[in-house]
């Protein structure tokens, strides 16, 4: 962990020094801003990483605050670097080809200014969008038939959720709107697949927020497993949390669900980066399983997509995707996983893997949209 957080820290660092020095020589002829533009950087900057690591000896408010602030800054900070590239890309192809206007050569630090503020405009708006993108949760609709084998049930209705990352940047707000559409959608059963928090309990006890989960409303229940996050923020802390609302974890375990159906639930991949303990193989968990009922599976990250064929699970759910969160990162998220989003059928398993009702970082989507999953299951 602390060589990932030293690599983390210094990439990091150089990406906000290729966008500082910029602002710098933009304001070199105005010393009395140098000073109160680099503590006001530095704040921006490092504010997301100054509250995690600070949490303890904060105030509530200056943590919230320093929390928002550099979560938001991310956003800022990935398109500022693709507009600073872009600039520096023209800069070297005009000095190759001479291509552009001789007035912008002519006043140069005219143009410095008109571009900084054009920059500035066209980011900030793009990230204005995505913030408003990430508040319209979408429902996503899916009609699938699996093989009815020892189920008394003839069809289901499973409203799942995925990264919910629940934090003070949006708290009770955003949950509360997630609730009111799972309930709208008159779930049979909620499934959660990972990452409901983006902070640690005692964070999110101190400010109430999770209380929403108490009205969620389904008739066989509501059921998580942990995700990387339950795990980065403490997951023995994050399960009795999420607990006491009424949500049912599954940790490398399984019900079966009124005798009709199997919900099977993994704990997520990053558990020995962060515990030091192996998880459980899908083979060891469903092995014990004896009766011929439908399998519904909830694994959050969704790599080695075979294994859920191979032990003949009907439906996997997943998330932890984003399917990228923001553009361009989803053309990266599609390299990485066979489904980065979306329903997928392999051999007789159906996948869903969802992008989200949360965002993690900043409250900002431009290459997904958020949602919430509604699955229509019938039993043949």
């Amino acid at each position: 962990m602390a060589i990932f957080f030293i690599i983390f820290l210094t990439l990091y660092t150089s990406l906000n020094y290729y966008v500082f020095i910029r602002g710098w020589q933009l304001i070199s002829q105005y010393p009395i801003l140098k000073p109160i533009y680099a503590v006001l950087f530095f704040i921006i900057a490092y504010g997301y990483v100054l509250s995690k690591l600070l949490y303890k000896f904060l105030h509530p408010v200056v943590y919230d605050v320093l929390l928002g602030v550099g979560a938001v800054w991310f956003a800022f900070l990935l398109y500022f670097l693709l507009s600073l590239l872009l600039i520096d890309i023209i800069r070297l192809f005009d000095g190759w080809f001479h291509f552009l206007p001789d007035f912008i050569h002519n006043n140069y630090e005219l143009t410095k200014r008109v571009t900084a503020i054009t920059v500035v405009v066209i980011v900030g708006l793009i990230v204005f969008l995505g913030n408003l993108k990430k508040r319209d949760i979408q429902i996503r609709n899916l009609e699938i038939t699996i093989p009815k084998g020892e189920s008394k049930l003839d069809e289901l209705n499973v409203v799942m959720a995925s990264d919910i990352h629940l934090s003070p940047i949006d708290g009770e707000k955003l949950l509360i709107e997630i609730v009111d559409k799972m309930n709208s959608l008159n779930p049979d059963i909620i499934l959660l697949a990972g990452d409901i928090v983006d902070d640690k309990a005692s964070v999110l006890d101190e400010r109430n927020i999770g209380e929403s989960f108490r009205k969620l409303k389904s008739k066989y229940g509501v059921y998580s497993i942990n995700g990387n996050h339950e795990f980065i923020n403490g997951v023995d802390s994050c399960v009795r949390y999420a607990e006491k609302f009424g949500i049912k974890f599954l940790r490398d375990s399984y019900l079966l669900i009124d005798s009709s159906f199997y919900v099977i639930g993994r704990e997520d991949s990053a558990m020995p980066q962060f515990s030091g303990k192996q998880r459980k193989s899908l083979d060891e968990i469903v092995k014990t399983i004896s009766t011929n009922h439908p399998k519904i599976l909830l694994d959050h990250t969704p790599f080695k997509l075979e294994q859920a064929e191979q032990n003949k699970i009907d439906l996997q759910l997943s998330g932890h995707t984003h399917h990228g969160q923001m553009w361009p990162a989803n053309l990266i998220t599609k390299m990485i996983y066979e489904v980065s989003w979306g329903y997928k059928k392999k051999g007789n398993t159906h996948y869903y893997v969802s992008c989200g009702a949360g965002t993690w970082g900043p409250p900002v989507r431009t290459g997904s949209s958020s949602e919430i999953v509604n699955i229509k299951i019938k039993f043949q």
